[in-house]
């Protein structure tokens, strides 16, 4: 009966469709393009509440933009103190005038300290792996970047976290906070970091702050989220056991709560520091320095080893502070008794190990600073292999990019554009009702024709036309790859390796290879964007397919179906509610690289948010992120109502993600 009905449903939605595209924009032009009468200009009242906000916005006794230099100030002064430590030493005066007075630490000091806190955090396994990623970076010559970076990413994470934790416990304690937080985190998490760029300069000035304050708009939504899920599910009896001894509510929060959900909070840190290590090329662009600005800089120049060198290095950041905290938060520590160096022997012998480093690097300049000449680098076999491929397969390569951009790439670009946008609205918001009800249907059909109404129509199409295609090639080489991977556990070892490695390189370092073999365009574009955004694809399917009950799949065998039937009949129908999710995730990370390929040439909102940075007008870039956003949310709403509904017919309940 219900299927019935959603034939018929979806029957009239889509002949109503096709009569209004049928119709054409001669006879009814509102239907295809938004009159200007009825174009809301948001980019303009964005600009000028942006200029209200720097110029005449008071709280009495100070301006606003005195606030927000105010907390710059408050922000800066830890992040030059780390940066000292480690990277510039501690300098008297400013500018070329300044004179080091005391020098950072030593490499050697910096290295053993981080491989101590592994001997601690997780055994001699995980020292020698910290250990060998600081190798990396000195043998590459990649230190004195990487020590910028990371100083920018020991100020971010803790006040990332410290505030994603703060904003989490009130969503925990109080739901309409939480419902009232929520959109606004969808926003922080979906509109592209390009777009507030601008205000964020505006307001908090040009520098590495500057780039610490979005590096925190981007990375604590995660935290706010993990901390209200991870409070809600602690179990009822720790409750009520902290209300028998008689705990205070700040007590129960801190002494019970928080360390019974500390395994689902330490996740939420991990999200922040993956987070933060992503923003760094973004925030090179504000002033940051470090990596990141080596892998802009490589790109400029279309330098693919160089860039892939500091990309790696990036790599290598994440490899030690993802496998650190991971540690950290499995460790159970034991009282000790005795003296404070008994009590604390790890805290002792990091002290030591940089008071011995100290003094090492005084006697030995080769502690101190790693010497140019013992410097390796692969930048050029890298380049040369690129130039090869260009040299040998040009005319092969050129005849596939256009036999692609001819057949696939165009014509479905041509469908988009002349598709109404009054009907492709109605058409979001008959499946957001069918899927999740009216709330949904309101939601997906008012988002669409805010896309329309602020103008950005025609360059959303051409969004969606990319990150549809793209998403298209990610999951047909992604699912495979996972179905494979899932069946042979030696495989997925491998698979899992390269896609954690993929995941972690900086999108930007896509865009060079890419550049280099097919030039400027749309199909390069397409091809920066697959590569960054196959990962989830491939994580979900072996996900969803190993959490197959293997009662099912025995049963399966016990009544004669083949190994293909299991894998299609039992295995993939119950995976679907992953998949999915998968392509939910696969949908974000295109989005988010399609506004990084605007470097390279495609027309679409990326393009718009880019164009907007360079002219500083932040009302523009702020409306075409929106539409980003407001793409992103419809997709993930939408796919994420279709996963429900598939694990319900499926019985399997709700799902984890």
């Amino acid at each position: 009966m219900a299927r019935g009905r959603d034939i018929a449903v979806w029957g009239l939605a889509l002949a109503a469709f096709l009569l209004l595209w049928l119709a054409g924009a001669a006879a009814l032009p509102w239907a295809f393009e938004v009159p200007k009468g009825w174009t809301v200009p948001a980019a303009r009242w964005i600009t000028a509440f942006t200029k209200w906000l720097l110029n005449d916005a008071t709280f009495g006794l100070f301006t606003f933009a005195e606030f927000t230099r105010f907390i710059a100030a408050v922000i800066d002064l830890p992040y030059r103190f780390v940066l000292s430590i480690l990277s510039t030493g501690f300098l008297e005066g400013q500018g070329s005038a300044a004179v080091q007075i005391l020098p950072p630490l030593p490499w050697l000091g910096v290295a053993l300290v981080f491989a101590l806190f592994g001997l601690w955090a997780g055994g001699a396994g995980l020292a020698v792996l910290v250990l060998a990623c600081f190798a990396f970076l000195l043998l590459f010559g990649q230190w004195q970047s990487a020590m910028v970076t990371l100083a920018s990413i020991l100020v971010a994470v803790p006040l990332g976290v410290a505030g994603g934790l703060a904003l989490g416990v009130l969503c925990w304690r109080h739901p309409w906070v939480s419902r009232g937080v929520r959109p606004v985190l969808d926003l922080m998490q979906t509109i592209p970091v390009f777009a507030y760029l601008v205000p964020i300069l505006i307001l908090f000035g040009f520098g590495p702050t500057a780039a610490v304050v979005a590096t925190l708009i981007y990375a604590m939504p995660p935290m706010t989220r993990v901390t209200e899920l991870a409070l809600a599910r602690v179990p009822d009896e720790i409750q009520d056991l902290g209300r028998m001894v008689g705990c205070t509510p700040r007590q129960m929060l801190w002494r019970v709560m928080v360390p019974s959900a500390r395994d689902g909070l330490m996740v939420g840190v991990n999200q922040v520091i993956m987070l933060s290590l992503n923003m760094v090329i973004i925030a090179s662009m504000i002033g940051a320095g470090g990596l990141g600005f080596d892998v802009l800089a490589a790109l400029r120049t279309l330098d693919f080893g160089a860039g892939l060198e500091a990309g790696l290095a990036i790599v290598a950041l994440a490899i030690v502070l993802d496998r650190l905290s991971q540690a950290a938060a499995r460790r159970r520590g034991e009282p000790r008794a005795g003296t404070w160096v008994a009590r604390h022997p790890y805290l002792a012998g990091g002290v030591a190990t940089i008071l011995v480093a100290v003094l090492l690097g005084l006697a030995v300049p080769a502690v101190r600073d790693w010497p140019a000449a013992w410097v390796l680098s692969t930048g050029t076999f890298w380049s040369r292999i690129v130039e090869w491929i260009n040299v040998n397969y040009f005319d092969a390569i050129e005849a596939g990019k256009n036999a692609v951009l001819l057949n696939i790439l165009v014509p479905f670009k041509r469908l988009l554009l002349g598709l109404p946008w009054l009907g492709v609205s109605g058409l979001l918001a008959v499946a957001g009702w069918r899927l999740g009800g009216w709330r949904l249907a309101a939601l997906a059909g008012m988002l669409a024709t805010l896309i329309a109404v602020t103008g950005q129509w025609e360059k959303a199409m051409i969004t969606v036309y990319l990150c549809g295609i793209s998403v298209l090639f990610a999951m047909l080489i992604g699912v495979p790859i996972g179905i494979l991977a899932a069946e042979r556990e030696r495989l997925w070892t491998v698979v899992r390796v390269v896609i954690d490695t993929l995941q972690t390189l900086p999108s930007f370092v896509y865009l060079m290879p890419a550049v280099m073999l097919f030039r400027v365009g749309d199909f390069t574009a397409m091809i920066a964007v697959v590569a960054y955004a196959v990962v989830p694809s491939v994580r979900y399917t072996v996900l969803g397919l190993k959490g197959v009950d293997p009662r099912l799949i025995e049963a399966g065998r016990a009544m004669g179906a083949t190994g293909w039937q299991i894998l299609a009949r039992i295995k993939l129908r119950l995976a679907l509610p992953e998949i999915l999710l998968g392509l939910n995730q696969t949908i974000m990370f295109a989005l988010s690289m399609l506004v990084i390929t605007a470097l390279v040439g495609t027309r679409d909102l990326g393009q718009e948010v880019y164009i907007a940075l360079t002219k500083a007008d932040p009302g523009r870039g702020l409306v075409a992120g929106l539409a980003v956003a407001f793409i992103a949310i419809i997709a993930d709403r939408l796919i994420h109502a279709g996963a429900r509904a598939a694990r319900a017919r499926l019985g399997l309940g709700e799902a984890a993600g």
